[in-house]
């Protein structure tokens, strides 16, 4: 009987030494610490690839071309500098006899006198779109209109004009070249579709 149970005690102490090993799956189920040992070292190349960010291309845009301004549009004047040194001074020759005199008001600078028999107006330099030159009094509500080959004193208070036709030398010297080379007419050249049509 006593070397039944020694028999007995013995297989019990040797055999977990006889048990066969565990497979990795189980020792997943038992141990973590072996689950992480028994996972393969290189991982699946489709994963690694998922999980890298994937670059983005952004799209071509093309370089903004500034728009060149068209050649038939007058030049603006920016800077009342400008209009100052363009005007004409002097005694200017108007029609119907009359006569205006501009000066420079020496005591402000870039302002003028603009004198016509009784009347004389203080005026400054007025920016205009359509580059010409123009001068006004706001408190007498005067306006000195000065174009290539004349000029012109209007009461804009009362929309008249107080002299018309008025020229420097310069200006008659432009009048005189455009009565040898007119400019040509937008108009003429419709006319003159208009009657071949008719032919």
């Amino acid at each position: 009987m006593r070397k039944a149970l020694m028999g007995g005690v013995l297989c019990l102490t040797l055999a977990p030494a006889v048990l066969p090993a565990a497979t990795p799956e189980e020792a997943k189920a038992v141990n973590p610490v072996a689950k992480a040992k028994v996972e393969p070292k290189h991982k699946d190349k489709t994963q690694a690839k998922a999980k890298t960010p994937t670059k983005t291309v952004a799209a071509y845009k093309r370089p903004a071309v500034p728009v060149p301004m068209p050649l038939s549009e007058p030049p603006m004047v920016q800077d009342p500098k400008v209009v100052v040194e363009q005007v004409h001074t002097g005694r200017m020759v108007c029609e119907l006899g009359n006569s205006v005199h501009v000066s420079v008001d020496v005591q402000n600078p870039g302002h003028f006198h603009v004198q016509m028999n009784k009347f004389t107006f203080h005026m400054s330099p007025v920016v205009s779109a359509t580059g010409a030159i123009r001068l006004e009094d706001p408190h007498a509500g005067a306006m000195w209109l000065q174009l290539s080959n004349k000029s012109m004193l209007m009461n804009s208070k009362l929309g008249q004009r107080m002299a018309d036709e008025c020229q420097s030398p310069d200006q008659m010297a432009v009048a005189e070249a455009m009565k040898l080379a007119p400019p040509v007419s937008l108009l003429e050249g419709l006319n003159t579709g208009a009657s071949l049509a008719k032919k």
